[in-house]
């Protein structure tokens, strides 16, 4: 009885994180620019990937898959948040930003002071991605 409550809570995280990743693919796809994506698929996709590899060490109960689970994780949240961050920042410092879509925009003031001016032509965000 308890192989198949774990077999089930194992299935259903697998899922939830299937579910989760698929929603950060379909973000991707809809939102304009290339912050809004980074920001849309780096949060549900780190979760996706924390509920899969929870799920395979629920549904494989041994003490390797968990802590491979457990590395995975941990790897994954010191790394996704740094990339996402270098990746938006940049897209913003070549011009795929739209700044249209910005409501509060505090690195051109930080870009301003370091005396770097953003490249021209490129304030609406004529790169459609």
């Amino acid at each position: 009885m308890t192989d198949q409550v774990f077999d089930l809570a194992g299935a259903l995280l697998v899922l939830a994180g299937a579910v989760l990743c698929f929603g950060a693919a379909v973000s991707l796809v809809r939102f304009p620019d290339v912050i809004g994506k980074m920001h849309a698929v780096s949060k549900p996709q780190v979760l996706g990937l924390i509920c899969v590899a929870a799920g395979i060490a629920v549904s494989l109960r041994t003490w390797w898959a968990a802590g491979l689970a457990l590395l995975i994780v941990a790897l994954q949240l010191l790394t996704a948040p740094v990339a996402a961050s270098l990746v938006a920042r940049g897209a913003y410092r070549a011009g795929l930003a739209r700044d249209d879509l910005l409501r509060i925009d505090h690195l051109t003031e930080d870009l301003r002071a370091a005396g770097y001016s953003r490249p021209v032509g490129t304030e609406a965000g004529h790169l459609d991605l």
